[in-house]
């Protein structure tokens, strides 16, 4: 190794330490966060949906969760179920003459699909998170999962 080599070697280990530490006190700049989205839709509690519930002619309940989001937490006992990425392209599959609830675990999902459904002429009576409605005393409908089927051996015919 020349001179000239390890001289900018123990340079560069040395003042390593000095440029790190310059950035120690440098002001820190935070990337921008996104706002919550917060619906224009209704937020309903229990109580609310209870007396919706309690009309099922004229109510329609889409609940927006994966099934084992509504197996494990339980869900409602009639529901059309839909994720909300596929919402949009579902809109020929969901009447209009029903008040609409959209359900989601903790109403984040379904806020944001109630207030679509809203701008697409649905009536939309407001959303829930099954979560928030479990926790002020409502009664979710919890589905077990059935084990899977194990496969018999065939008896020969003899």
């Amino acid at each position: 190794m020349t001179k000239s080599s390890k001289l900018l070697l123990l340079l560069l280990i040395f003042s390593t330490p000095i440029a790190f530490g310059a950035t120690k006190n440098a002001p820190k700049v935070e990337a921008p966060v996104a706002e919550a989205y917060k619906p224009k839709s209704p937020q309903i509690n229990r109580a609310g949906l209870d007396a919706l519930l309690a009309k099922p002619d004229q109510l329609l309940i889409i609940d927006l969760r994966r099934p084992d989001e509504v197996s494990s937490i339980g869900g409602f006992p009639v529901y059309l179920s839909i994720q909300a990425d596929q919402l949009e392209k579902s809109l020929d599959f969901i009447p209009k003459d029903r008040a609409i609830v959209t359900v989601s675990n903790h109403a984040g999902r379904s806020g944001k699909s109630a207030d679509l459904l809203a701008s697409k002429g649905y009536k939309v009576a407001g959303y829930v998170g099954a979560q928030y409605y479990e926790a002020e005393g409502g009664k979710l409908t919890k589905i077990a999962i059935p084990a899977p089927k194990t496969k018999t051996a065939e008896k020969p015919n003899h």
